[in-house]
């Protein structure tokens, strides 16, 4: 069973950066597709990045790239979500989800999930 733990989540001032990690447990980190999705209060969740598990190709929402980079770091069983240049749209609560497959941006093709870590960016 694949565990996943985000950390890196704070309050930042619009302009600014944070560093997103999610921590991978219980799988080949190799073989696993990793996204970031968000969910702000009152909205749907969102796609904000992935990762291949394969290429190590990445990919990107609309509403991020350009600002958002997404690395995987296998020696140390990680994914990080560099943000910069943030903005108070993207505040959400942050999620981390893995595959086995060679997935993208579809919620219903990642089984595993993280709990989440709260990015607030004040204007």
């Amino acid at each position: 069973q694949v565990q996943l733990v985000e950390s890196g989540g704070g309050l930042v001032q619009a302009g600014g950066s944070l560093r997103l990690s999610c921590l991978a447990s219980g799988g080949t980190f190799n073989w696993l597709s990793i996204a970031w999705f968000r969910q702000a209060p009152g909205k749907e969740r969102e796609f904000v990045a992935a990762i291949s598990r394969s290429s190590g190709g990445t990919y990107y929402g609309s509403s991020v790239e350009g600002r958002f980079f997404a690395s995987r770091d296998s020696a140390k069983n990680t994914v990080s979500l560099q943000m910069n240049n943030l903005k108070p749209d993207d505040t959400a609560l942050y999620y981390c989800a893995a595959s086995n497959n060679i997935v993208r941006d579809g919620q219903a093709e990642y089984p595993y999930w993280g709990r989440g870590t709260q990015v607030t960016v004040s204007s």
